[in-house]
Formats: C-alpha cells, sequence, structure tokens
C-alpha cells in the first residue's frame, strides 16, 4: 500500500503559501517584480506573473517570489535529487570559453589552457533578455562547461578572466541560459576575486590586477585612508560595477591581519592593527552586501578564518613546507576581531583558511577539517549562520593533517566540520560516493544546500539573472565613480619623513622623477623614466638625474609573487626584492632624493635608509598622478600607516607572528603603525 501521508516540511509548505495566497487576495497591490525569462513560460496567478521553472505548467513554492526564502529553500530541496544536491556543494573556477578546471588544478600557475566554446552561436538571442518572452531550449555544445551545468548540476562558478565588461557580462548572461533550461531552473552564482584595485601580486586565485574596473587603492591603501564614509563609498560604487556585468559574489575581503610581516599575501590585507582592519571590513561589507541581501547586493565571502596572518616564519599554507600556524604571543582573540565585525555586519559567506593551528587547543588539522574551528568557534562562539565556503583544493591537493585519509573520509571530516561548498572541484563523483557509501546523510547534505539557496533566493537570481550588455561598459569605470577613486588614490599616500624641507616641491622644479620595478615582461629594464605630456603640476621633468634638482624615485619591491615561493627563508630585505639597493644609494649621494616605497609587505629599507633617507613616502597601490598631486602640494597628504615597518632583518625574524608591530618591543619599527605626517 503506497503511503500518501504529507511530511511534516509538505505541510508547512502549503499552509504558507495558502496563508500568503489569501493574504494577496486582501491585498492586491503588491508590485510585479522584474522577471528574466528565456526558456521557461510566465505563468499568471491574482494578476502577476511567475516563471515556471520546473517547467510543470503551475506555481510551485520556490517560484513564488512574494514567499519567504527559507519557505521556498524547502520547497526546493523537496524536488532536488541527490545527484544535483551534490553538484550544487561545489564551486570550481571556469574560464570563458572553457571548461570548469577539474580537481587538483587549483586554480592557480598550473591551470592548462582551454579553449573549448561555451555555447554553439545560437544559444541565446540577445535581442530578447528583456522582453520576457520565452525562446526554445538552446542548442547547446558539448563543452564541458554546458556538461557541468547540466549533467554534473554545477551552480557556483569562479571566474577569473580579465576582459571587457561587456564581454563578461554577455558571457554571464549565457551561463544563464543554459541553467535556466535546466530540469528545475536553478540559477548560476558567479564569483570573482577583487577586481577593483592597483595590485603588484596579481597571481590567479589572489586578484586580476588592472581591470576595465575603477581603480581604487589596494586594501592596505583603503586603510592607510582612514576615511570610513570613502572606504563605504568604494564598496557601494564596486558593487555597482560588478552588478552590471553578472557577477554576484566575491571571494573577499581579507580580514586577515599582517602580524607576519614575510606572509605573501600581506597586500591583499587591511594591516596589523585589529581594530583598523574590523571597521574596514565592517564598511565593506555592508556597502557591498547592503543592510541586507537583495536584488542590489554583492554577496561577500569574507577570508580565511581566523586568520592567515601568524603563519610560521611567514610561509604560505597554500605549500606542504607552510602549512603551520602559531600563535606564540597567545593572540588567537585578536585575530578574530574583523571576522566578528564581518558577521554583525551579516557577512554572506566565511572561508577558513587551509594552515593547520599548532601548539593550540585545537586539533592539528586543516582548517577546513577543523571541527572546533568552524563548528565550536564560528558557528557557536561567534554565532555565524551563514555559508562556509572551502578555500580552493583542500580535498586533493592541501589535506593538511588529514594525508592519511581516503578522499571520501576527507568529505565526511569536511563537512562534518562544518563545510557548505567546496572550491576548486568540478567533479561531484566522490562527493556523491561518500553520500552512497553512508558516511554523509542527505539530511546533511540538505543543511548546506539550505544555506546555499536561500543567498540565491535573497540574491533575487531566481527571478532576473540577466544583466544589460549594453549597459555593462557605461557603467563599469566610469567617470563617476573614477574620480572617487581619484580621492582615495590619494589619500593612500602617506608622508614618513620630509626633514629636509624637500616637500611639496617648489615651482619651476627640474625633477627626475622613475620608478623602479622589475617587469616580469622586461626584467632587464626595470627604470621607467616619467615625463608627463601634458603636465598639470608647475614642474619641470628631465629625462636624467644630472639635470635634476631633486631626484625622485618610486621603488616597487616585488617577492615574485606567491606562487613562485620556495621550501626556503623569506627575506623582506629590499635587495632580496628586486630593488638595486648600491644604484639607489649612489643616486642619493649625488642629488637630494625623495624616496618612495610601494608596501605590498613591510619591506626592510634599512639598506637605503642609512642616516641620509630624509624624505620618505609610502604607497601601497596609486596612480602616477596621485603621486605627483602630493609631491607638487595639489594635495595635501593625510595617510596613516597601515603596519609597522621593521628596523631590521633580525627584527622581523625575532618578531612573534600573532603580535602587531605596534606591541613589539621598542626597537622592532623603523616607522610605526598610525605613521604619517601632512604639510
Amino acid at each position: 500500500m503506497v503511503n500518501n501521508v504529507p511530511t511534516l516540511k509538505q505541510l508547512i509548505v502549503v499552509s504558507c503559501l495558502l496563508i500568503f495566497i489569501f493574504s494577496c487576495k486582501e491585498n492586491p497591490d503588491i508590485p510585479q517584480i522584474n522577471l528574466g525569462a528565456l526558456h521557461v513560460d510566465l505563468l499568471e496567478m491574482d494578476d502577476l506573473q511567475f516563471k515556471d521553472l520546473n517547467k510543470n505548467g503551475k506555481i510551485d513554492p520556490y517560484e513564488d517570489w512574494r514567499l519567504d526564502a527559507e519557505d521556498r529553500v524547502t520547497d526546493l530541496i523537496s524536488q532536488m535529487t541527490i545527484e544535483e544536491k551534490v553538484g550544487f556543494m561545489l564551486i570550481s573556477t571556469i574560464n570563458m570559453g572553457g571548461p570548469p578546471l577539474e580537481r587538483g588544478s587549483g586554480g592557480f600557475g598550473r591551470n592548462r589552457e582551454v579553449t573549448s566554446d561555451l555555447f554553439e552561436e545560437d544559444v541565446v538571442n540577445e535581442t530578447n533578455f528583456f522582453t520576457r518572452k520565452p525562446l526554445p531550449v538552446p542548442t547547446l555544445s558539448v563543452s564541458a562547461t554546458t556538461k557541468g551545468i547540466l549533467e554534473r548540476h554545477l551552480r557556483h562558478f569562479i571566474l577569473r578572466a580579465n576582459t571587457k565588461p561587456s564581454t563578461i557580462a554577455e558571457w554571464a548572461n549565457k551561463v544563464q541560459a543554459v541553467a535556466e533550461s535546466s530540469r528545475l531552473g536553478i540559477p548560476v552564482l558567479i564569483t570573482s576575486n577583487p577586481r577593483n584595485h592597483i595590485t603588484i601580486d596579481n597571481s590567479p586565485g589572489l586578484s586580476l590586477g588592472e581591470t576595465g574596473f575603477s581603480k581604487w587603492p589596494g586594501e592596505l591603501g583603503l586603510a592607510a585612508m582612514r576615511d570610513f564614509d570613502l572606504t563605504r563609498e568604494f564598496a557601494e560604487m564596486a558593487a555597482r560595477e560588478w552588478l552590471a556585468v553578472g557577477i554576484r559574489k566575491g571571494y573577499m575581503y581579507m580580514a586577515d591581519l599582517a602580524t607576519e610581516p614575510r606572509w605573501g599575501r600581506t597586500e591583499g590585507t587591511f594591516g596589523e592593527d585589529a581594530d583598523l582592519a574590523a571597521r574596514m571590513t565592517g564598511e565593506i561589507v555592508r556597502g557591498f552586501q547592503g543592510e541586507k541581501l537583495g536584488t542590489h547586493s554583492i554577496a561577500l565571502t569574507t577570508k580565511h578564518f581566523p586568520g592567515g596572518g601568524p603563519q610560521k616564519d611567514g610561509q604560505d599554507a597554500h605549500f606542504d613546507w607552510g602549512k603551520e600556524q602559531e600563535y606564540p604571543g597567545n593572540m588567537m582573540e585578536y585575530h578574530l576581531k574583523p571576522f566578528k565585525a564581518a558577521i554583525d555586519m551579516g557577512t554572506s559567506a566565511i572561508m577558513p583558511y587551509y594552515a593547520l593551528p599548532v601548539n593550540t587547543e585545537y586539533e592539528e588539522v586543516g582548517f577546513a577539517y577543523n571541527k572546533g574551528i568552524i563548528t565550536d568557534l564560528l558557528r557557536g562562539k561567534m554565532g555565524f549562520k551563514g555559508i562556509v565556503n572551502s578555500d580552493t583544493g583542500p580535498i586533493f591537493m592541501m589535506p593538511w593533517g588529514v594525508d592519511s585519509l581516503s578522499v571520501s573520509e576527507r568529505y565526511q571530516k569536511a563537512v562534518d566540520a562544518g563545510i557548505d561548498i567546496f572550491s576548486g572541484i568540478a567533479d561531484p563523483t566522490f562527493l556523491l560516493e561518500t553520500v552512497e557509501q553512508g558516511l554523509l546523510s542527505e539530511d546533511r547534505i540538505n543543511e548546506s544546500v539550505a544555506r546555499l539557496l536561500k543567498e540565491k533566493f535573497e540574491l533575487g537570481i531566481f527571478e532576473n539573472p540577466y544583466v544589460n550588455v549594453e549597459a555593462a561598459d557605461s557603467v563599469v569605470g566610469n567617470q563617476e565613480i573614477q574620480e572617487r577613486a581619484n580621492l582615495a588614490l590619494r589619500k593612500s599616500i602617506v608622508l614618513l619623513r620630509n626633514e629636509d624641507g624637500l616637500l611639496p616641491l617648489k615651482p619651476k622644479t627640474k625633477v627626475y622623477l622613475e620608478k623602479f620595478l622589475v617587469s616580469r615582461r622586461d626584467p632587464d629594464n626595470p627604470h621607467t623614466i616619467i615625463l608627463p605630456e601634458d603636465s598639470s603640476w608647475d614642474i619641470e621633468f628631465v629625462d636624467n638625474p644630472e639635470d635634476a634638482d631633486v631626484v625622485v624615485l618610486w621603488l616597487i619591491p616585488q617577492s615574485g609573487g606567491l606562487f613562485s615561493a620556495g621550501n626556503q627563508e623569506i627575506n623582506i630585505e629590499i635587495s632580496n626584492n628586486n630593488i638595486d639597493v648600491p644604484y639607489i644609494n649612489r643616486l642619493k649621494a649625488e642629488k637630494p632624493t625623495i624616496v618612495t616605497v610601494n608596501f605590498s609587505n613591510p619591506w626592510v629599507i634599512r639598506e637605503i635608509d642609512n642616516g641620509n633617507l630624509n624624505t620618505v613616502l609610502a604607497t601601497f597601490g596609486t596612480s602616477t598622478d596621485a603621486l605627483l598631486d602630493v609631491l607638487s602640494g595639489k594635495f595635501n597628504p593625510t595617510g596613516k600607516m597601515p603596519f609597522s615597518i621593521p628596523a631590521s632583518k633580525d627584527a622581523v625574524t625575532n618578531n612573534l607572528a600573532d603580535v602587531p608591530g605596534v606591541l613589539e618591543p621598542e626597537g622592532y619599527s623603523v616607522f610605526s603603525f598610525g605613521d604619517g605626517i601632512s604639510y
């Protein structure tokens, strides 16, 4: 005999739907929301329209945009197969025109080149994107991306491509069109790393370097501004740009603290001070997401819990030799402050790092496997209720502390610890096998899927995931936004010393301005002489130091990038980071010299600061025009240091990894957190 008794969940959903229908009849003024539909019919009820996402000719609760997200989630989960749920728990790197990267690629420097087409030419008739007229199911290519959506049930992708905004928008629409044609019509959520900063380290997986988006200071530069209103404005404006191209989630920002000056990811932090980083993190989460997630929001994934700063010897947990994270100063609570600020502001997701904690109360396994860290600390003590997103590759590439476990056992331990979605994986086979082996229950899978679906419903992409391709280029990087970014670029510059009174530069001063940067494209020619053609500064620029009254050297030290690191001691003296110290010192001895250092790490500058370096500025990713405005006095510098600058190599090697420079012993710093003067 067939048991047709409805479950409690089904009764709750039906009851909610009936209550809502009756309330709608009493309140007929509910406005129609904007729907974007290509491959599904629009159904009408109470003079309102709804998308028939599962193509069954009726309005299911999950298709009813009037219902609460929780009710819609419950209904949709009841319709999903276990295969669809498992695919939903993966997020993989996707290349425009190519397939998602498979497990083991990690999305970093080892990626293979891909050339397969994502779609046939006739997939989408672009003129119909906003007509609401359903189109036939598209003719799909056999690309891995299409198979990933329709066969592997993938619905989360990380876009690392750097191209024209309208091209991204067009591509995003095509991806959504394929997803809409699927059995349940569940849309795709496209994620990206930061796209709005002037940065030195644009390694894949960290940042994209220069893009078509508005150009703001690096994260350290935003912190150096000490302008929290402008920080919020940055996030709101950048969110509009992301929204315009169909990217609805950010793998950002880093709430990690830069307490270990050698760590290769310092450039992506807001510095060493927990209170400053907490304020910055809170403003940025609120700016990108708004008061709550909605159709205007870019959902954020705050990273890397519980803070990647205190890496032993500054090594990075991407690598086996850098997997240990330590707290010799017993300051773990200090590192949690920025994450608490993100939680209080409603960050949609949090990402744990790869590292395993040593000499703490917690199990010595990677944070993605660490139940004490995720369930007890993050969810229990700190009250986080959102999505926990693994970093890229902990199952196959960085299984620190669980190396002896099978792949299924690793999945089991990670999900049990609290992971909801796994990054860097495009093949659901192993996670599905873990469920089929009884190592994970479907009820536990449902918990994670519910969190992931709730985010999508709140973002509004079930109703309209499409964007206006023609508008993308006019929104992204427009002049209004860039003007505010230009102000930020100037406010991020820090004047540290002006003992000789060289600044601001006097009118008619002959200036030799050189940017010293060892380029990967031209490593043998690091000297870039800057000679503005249309000068708005009352300065005469000369092309050699001999003719100059004042020499300005803009030094851009760089370590070579995180993913070029090896198992060796990290040295942050500038001579070990692509700066020709004898050349700098020779120019200093010959002419009055202004030295500007771009600090992507707290570089040790003692080799040039030997008693006669009297005019010093710090930048953290800015433009030449911004620097010249400060040098000329058109803009009076106001920036403050986001971290301390160690006085020597010994100061670096002797520091405690979890302790900020401002709390280190006297004599640790040549410049301290908060230093900065004006004219």
